[in-house]
């Protein structure tokens, strides 16, 4: 059994190339998540690790429970993976790794994953299209913008904004939703007032 879980880290928007993550950036007591640490593949080859981009990118997360949980059981589906192969398994300490500990590369991680969504008669998408995905539905579903840019380590809200928040034209039915709502004459006496004070200049 390969360890891995494909865009789980993604889900909780994390950089897809940043694979990365150490078991000891998780306290799972906690139900925190540090980001400290990158591990990128540079031109399919050379793999680069360092610190975060920036300052802002440093920082920590809280873990839903399903990502606790998820974390957790692979935490232990790990430690019996490595007590099976014995002095074979390289303890590198990350979390992306296959059956024999070894860290997975980008390409790697990519392989997997589309194998995973193949299997399970899944729509084909890129891992990194995944950390737009997640920005884009806390957006719509109201967290404010400048927890969106901590959440995604950026120093500036216009980042975050321009680059990962990508509402489609589904996302948008709540505005269409609003705009019936004014033109049938539902709308509350709060909007009337708006619509009426807008129309009179």
């Amino acid at each position: 059994m390969e360890s891995l879980i494909p865009g789980e880290v993604e889900v909780h928007g994390v950089r897809a190339t940043d694979f990365g993550m150490r078991w000891a950036d998780v306290d799972l007591e906690r139900a925190m998540l540090t980001i400290a640490n990158t591990r990128t593949l540079m031109g399919n080859k050379t793999v680069v690790e360092k610190d975060t981009k920036s300052l802002a990118g440093e920082r920590e997360l809280p873990l839903h429970d399903l990502v606790k949980v998820a974390l957790t059981r692979f935490h232990a589906m790990q430690t019996a993976e490595r007590r099976a192969a014995g002095e074979q398994y390289e303890a590198s300490g990350c979390i992306v790794v296959d059956e024999l500990g070894g860290v997975l590369n980008g390409r790697q991680l990519r392989e997997r994953a589309y194998k995973v969504m193949t299997e399970n008669a899944l729509r084909r998408v890129r891992l990194y299209d995944a950390r737009a995905s997640c920005f884009t539905y806390l957006a719509n579903n109201v967290v404010p913008p400048h927890l969106l840019a901590r959440w995604a380590g950026h120093s500036k809200v216009e980042t975050t904004q321009r680059r990962y928040v990508k509402p489609d034209v589904e996302d948008l039915r709540p505005a269409a939703d609003a705009w019936g709502g004014l033109a049938s004459g539902a709308a509350s006496a709060h909007e009337e007032n708006v619509r009426c004070g807008s129309v009179g200049g």
